[in-house]
């Protein structure tokens, strides 16, 4: 089979492949993890070209065995695909690759100073512009002092350092996100739930759920196991406990964050509603978790944007208090997101403001952001004057291209 010349965009030459096998959007669609309006987006062009993941997985489905079949003349840059790597990284994947089987004359680090020094590290990686780097020097001594805890102490204590160990996961997870390691972070995301199970703690597995629902979703798999999960957490929290009740919502959360991925906005939307209803509760907002009323309205965007609406990611993006979300990697994640949602209604201009506004509020996440990277790429060459000028110096400051 060879491609229509006539074909001139990635959308049309999806909609051909499709075609020519009798798939209808929707059966495409559930093969890709995605819903009938994604496939339908991609199509009419309302949504570009995808990551090399997504490319591979759609060519593979359609039988496509030469990637420039889809390409064409749509330049497919390292940059569209390539994640960073910090510097730091090689240092936690050998820590995180060691077992500390051998322990001569080591002293376990108390259940409380652990608890104090992971709590430490939540502050650095919530409060700094640059928390990889940051946190970085904190995790290999952190997560050794974890296990080797895990290992020595007993009863209520031994419990409460499983916890720690877990929340240590969930911190090196966080750090090896976005970069080459996606086998080692569904590895960290498992440990932390072993380590939570272990800890017969029903607040602990809600977390691990969380992050676990992280590294499903971002993978676009398992949608109907990590929402069956985020359920089944939900169900040991107690409603009458503050805490446990921030937790359950934000297991709503997760559920309505599933659903939007794939298209079903009437489950995206009932979950959500319940997470803003139990964030709506509380007295502030979770220490580390981040849970609260700034955090599920800022997903609301994200939510619109995996549904591919564009106009209804930027009406809600109008109604955010970013500043009231303690976190700055929060605050640039969530700009990023609102960025995401002027590109799908075709704004270079704002979308470019808003991933340089990111970047002032923390270069660090903008830098390994594969969103950021993709479109920075794109606008240096398809935006207008202004744009791809703003475009290119973003570009730098991101090590997307040589500094000048």
């Amino acid at each position: 089979m060879s491609e229509d010349n006539t074909l001139s965009t990635f959308g049309d030459r999806v909609k051909f492949f499709r075609n020519y096998l009798g798939l209808t959007r929707t059966v495409f669609g559930e093969l890709c993890g995605r819903s009938e309006d994604w496939v339908k987006s991609i199509e009419i062009g309302k949504i570009g070209m995808p990551g090399l993941g997504m490319l591979i997985r759609m060519a593979e489905i359609l039988g496509v065995e030469d990637l420039a079949a889809f390409t064409g003349e749509q330049r497919l840059s390292r940059a569209t695909f390539t994640k960073q790597t910090h510097d730091q990284a090689p240092a936690i994947v050998k820590t995180l690759a060691a077992y500390p089987l051998i322990l001569p004359d080591r002293e376990p680090v108390s259940a409380d100073a652990l608890a104090a020094n992971v709590r430490q590290a939540w502050m650095v990686w919530h409060g700094s512009a640059t928390q990889r780097t940051a946190v970085a020097v904190l995790l290999p001594r952190l997560l050794d002092d974890a296990r080797v805890s895990v290992r020595l102490l007993e009863g209520d204590d031994r419990r409460r350092a499983q916890e720690c160990l877990a929340q240590v996961y969930h911190l090196i997870q966080l750090y090896l996100s976005f970069q080459p390691y996606s086998d080692l972070i569904l590895l960290t995301g498992d440990r932390a739930m072993t380590a939570a199970q272990e800890a017969d703690s029903p607040k602990a597995i809600a977390a691990a759920s969380w992050y676990l629902n992280h590294v499903w979703r971002d993978a676009g798999e398992q949608a109907e196991a990590r929402i069956d999960l985020a359920q089944q957490a939900g169900r040991l929290l107690r409603q009458e406990d503050e805490e446990e009740r921030g937790l359950w919502g934000l297991l709503q959360l997760a559920m309505a964050l599933s659903y939007a991925k794939t298209g079903r906005r009437g489950d995206a939307e009932r979950h959500w509603d319940q997470a803003h209803r139990a964030a709506r509760s509380l007295t502030g907002h979770h220490p580390w978790l981040m849970f609260g009323t700034g955090m599920v309205d800022a997903y609301a965007v994200t939510m619109a944007v995996d549904m591919t609406n564009g106009h209804e990611a930027t009406r809600q993006a109008d109604r955010l208090d970013l500043e009231s979300v303690p976190s700055k990697t929060r605050r640039a994640f969530h700009t990023i997101e609102i960025a995401r949602g002027f590109h799908l209604k075709k704004e270079p201009l704002a979308t470019i403001h808003l991933l340089n506004r990111a970047y002032e509020i923390s270069p660090d996440t903008i830098s390994y952001n594969l969103f950021t990277r993709r479109t920075t790429d794109e606008l240096m060459t398809t935006g207008g004057a202004t744009v791809r000028d703003e475009a290119r110096a973003l570009a730098r400051k991101i090590k997307l291209v040589p500094a000048a």
